[in-house]
C-alpha cells in the first residue's frame, strides 16, 4: 500500500500543469534583442528556463533599397517590446522569484500593467503569433516610404520629371501606381517603387 500511496505523490505533479500566461515587457528601444538574450541566459543560468518557456521579440522581413541595392532586413513589430510567456501562480500572478530576475534583466524597464502587471487577452497573443507565422510564410515587403495620395516626381523612364499622384501602392512587388496627367488626361502609369520621389 505504501509503495502505491508514494507513486501516485509523485504522479501528482504531472496532472496538475502549471499556467502560463503572455505578457508584455517594456525594454530599451533598439536593445530588445540582446535584452531577450540576458533573459534567456539569466533563466538558463537559475535553471528555470522551462518556467519562462517563450521569450520574443517579434519582427517581419521588409525589403529595402540601400546603397543601390535591395537588402532584405528584419524590422521589430513592436518596438521597444519584448514578449514574454511565464509561469503563474494559482491567482494569475507572477512568482516573486521570476518577477525578480526579470525586472533585474538589463535594459529592462517594466511590464504592462499596474502595480502588478495583467497577462494578455487570448486573442491578442494569437494575432501577434498569428501574424508572425503569417509572415514568415510571405515573401518579404518592400519598406516602400509612400502613401497613397501623394504627389511625387517620376525620377527614371519616359515619364521623367512628370509628377503625378499615388493611386495604388504594393510592398510584395514593389510597385506603385502614378496618376499623371497625358494629353489633358488622367492616365495612371505603373511604375518601381524607387522611380518616384516624393514632391
Amino acid at each position: 500500500m505504501a509503495e502505491t500511496r508514494q507513486t501516485e505523490k509523485q504522479d501528482e505533479p504531472a496532472t496538475e500543469p502549471t499556467a502560463k500566461e503572455w505578457f508584455v515587457l517594456r525594454v530599451q528601444s533598439n536593445r530588445e534583442e540582446r535584452v531577450r538574450t540576458g533573459l534567456v541566459n539569466a533563466l538558463e543560468l537559475e535553471g528555470i528556463r522551462d518556467r519562462v518557456p517563450t521569450v520574443m521579440v517579434p519582427t517581419e522581413s521588409v525589403t529595402e533599397m540601400r546603397g543601390g541595392k535591395r537588402q532584405v532586413v528584419e524590422r521589430k513589430l513592436f518596438p521597444g517590446y519584448v514578449i514574454v510567456q511565464i509561469e503563474v501562480d494559482e491567482h494569475g500572478h507572477i512568482p516573486d522569484d521570476l518577477w525578480q530576475l526579470i525586472r533585474e534583466t538589463s535594459g529592462v524597464g517594466d511590464f504592462i500593467g499596474s502595480e502588478r502587471p495583467w497577462p494578455m487577452q487570448e486573442e491578442e497573443v494569437n494575432r501577434i503569433l498569428g501574424q508572425t507565422e503569417e509572415i514568415e510564410a510571405e515573401a518579404p515587403k518592400l519598406d516602400i516610404d509612400l502613401n497613397e495620395g501623394e504627389m511625387v516626381r517620376i525620377k527614371e523612364g519616359p515619364f521623367k520629371n512628370v509628377e503625378g499622384y499615388v493611386e495604388e501602392i504594393n510592398p510584395t512587388s514593389g510597385k506603385v501606381k502614378v496618376v499623371i496627367n497625358i494629353f489633358g488626361r488622367s492616365t495612371p502609369v505603373e511604375l518601381e517603387y524607387w522611380q518616384v520621389q516624393s514632391l
